[in-house]
């Protein structure tokens, strides 16, 4: 379990060292830590949408999603309370990123590039999610 919650924090740290590098790059250096849990929030809900298409392709049910449906809400604010209560709940995140700060360059880097996969790896899913969704013939299942 230790893993998993030291994994979900160097993710983000890794998000959030992007983002402070490319905002200071654009001169818009300023709530670097929110703009980091907005990507991870987005990543997340990506994630949340491919696992709802691939079970829409999958049971073939041809509704139409309405954001008043709890399976639509319901996930979105598991999602964001999580990320609350373990990213900007306290500001647990900044002893994670002191520790991760201090890894070795080459630690550091071969994480990046982890980091790097799995977010391609989220969007090509969400991609051909989609992908599989169009490739149906809707109209039988109606």
């Amino acid at each position: 379990m230790e893993f998993i919650k030291k994994s979900y924090y160097y993710f983000f740290y890794r998000i959030y060292r992007s983002i402070e590098y490319t905002s200071e790059l654009s001169g818009g250096k300023f709530l670097t830590e929110y703009k980091a849990g907005l990507v991870m929030l987005a990543l997340e809900t990506w994630g949340l949408f491919s696992l709802a298409n691939y079970y829409t392709v999958y049971e073939k049910i041809s509704t139409e999603l309405s954001i008043s449906m709890p399976i639509v809400y319901v996930p979105a604010v598991i999602v964001y309370a999580f990320n609350y209560l373990t990213i900007h709940y306290k500001d647990r995140w900044k002893q994670y990123n002191t520790e991760f700060a201090n890894y070795s360059k080459k630690k550091n880097r071969i994480g990046g590039w982890i980091v790097f996969g799995i977010i391609l790896l989220i969007i090509s899913n969400l991609i051909f999610s989609f992908y599989l969704m169009g490739e149906v013939d809707w109209s039988k299942y109606r």
